[in-house]
């Protein structure tokens, strides 16, 4: 039974079980309905949880579509989402509802930079064959010519999508040596560009990325960017890394020219139709696969989550949310 001080609060439904922190805050400034099982919900599911409800806190696998959000019931206002994307959720059926919707962005981006750079280094050096090598018992001991991989040092990075992510990761390659290209859809400032060479025309920079590096939003217009077209016009033998969405990623292309050795190593953190990765990627040696770890610490998801509820509180108190997206 609902207490008074309960019944003067929002009602807020939580998708999925947030770090502790999130979720104790969230108990103490809303009537919040947890899922501590972590069980991954429809948007049928959410829409039950959330009769009655005033807001949804739903985070990045969460699959709101047209059809989940008609089925919303009028109670609720607002989603915020526990993501800085917001390609799971139909924006226009959002707009079209009346629904405020708000993400997380700024909190992300060294975590999100850091596991970029640890992709690149994995699949540079085949870190993961070594591993694997190790934990299977068949290393026989050092060999002159044992998993020999590619040297960042002095190699080109291409970045595209140079927003702040892009930014992190060019600051953390140039430690290595790297010399840093990136595309753009605008030009940045001298003062944020540190020397890096602007390419108007990403498909141009592509000749000179012995690394590239993905760092754009997934949409319409960029599903299966990196295609079998795109990949001949990188160098020989170059790595790919992908930290910004699945979806960008052409699967049947990056598979057959990593079996090739056209690509030397890939590097990859997210996956189109995860966690239903294209199953030709695990039988890849040289392709070095992590399970969608950007943010993946504890300062960065408690941060992911406060973001969250600054966004929901200022809803509530009738102010505009800082992190409004629709």
């Amino acid at each position: 039974m609902r207490t008074d001080a309960q019944a003067s609060r929002p009602v807020l439904v939580l998708t999925r079980h947030l770090p502790d922190a999130v979720e104790a805050r969230a108990a103490r400034d809303y009537d919040a309905r947890l899922n501590p099982e972590d069980k991954a919900l429809s948007g049928t599911d959410i829409a039950a949880r959330a009769q009655g409800a005033d807001g949804v806190l739903c985070s990045a696998g969460d699959r709101l579509d047209a059809d989940a959000i008609k089925a919303l019931p009028d109670s609720v206002r607002i989603l915020a989402t526990f993501s800085v994307g917001t390609d799971h959720i139909d924006l226009n059926a959002a707009k079209a509802r009346g629904l405020v919707v708000t993400n997380t962005p700024d909190v992300l981006t060294d975590a999100t930079a850091d596991i970029a750079l640890l992709l690149m280094l994995g699949a540079a050096r085949r870190a993961s064959e070594g591993e694997r090598m190790i934990r299977a018992g068949a290393w026989t001991g050092w060999t002159p010519t044992q998993l020999l991989g590619t040297h960042l040092g002095g190699k080109r990075l291409g970045i595209i999508g140079m927003g702040r992510i892009g930014q992190a990761v060019a600051r953390r390659a140039r430690a290595f040596g790297m010399t840093i290209h990136y595309s753009n859809r605008k030009r940045l400032p001298a003062e944020l560009e540190e020397g890096a060479v602007f390419h108007a025309d990403p498909e141009a920079m592509l000749a000179v990325s012995d690394v590239l590096s993905l760092h754009f939003p997934a949409t319409p217009e960029t599903r299966h960017w990196l295609n079998a077209a795109r990949i001949e016009k990188l160098p020989p033998g170059a790595v790919v890394v992908n930290t910004a969405r699945g979806t960008v990623v052409d699967d049947e292309a990056l598979i057959a020219a990593l079996k090739t050795g056209r690509i030397a190593a890939a590097g990859l953190d997210v996956f189109e139709n995860e966690p239903n990765l294209h199953p030709g990627y695990r039988g890849l040696e040289n392709a070095f696969l992590l399970p969608h770890l950007g943010s993946a610490t504890v300062e960065t998801r408690n941060a992911m989550g406060f973001k969250a509820l600054d966004n929901l509180d200022a809803f509530f108190a009738g102010a505009e949310p800082p992190d409004r997206v629709v």
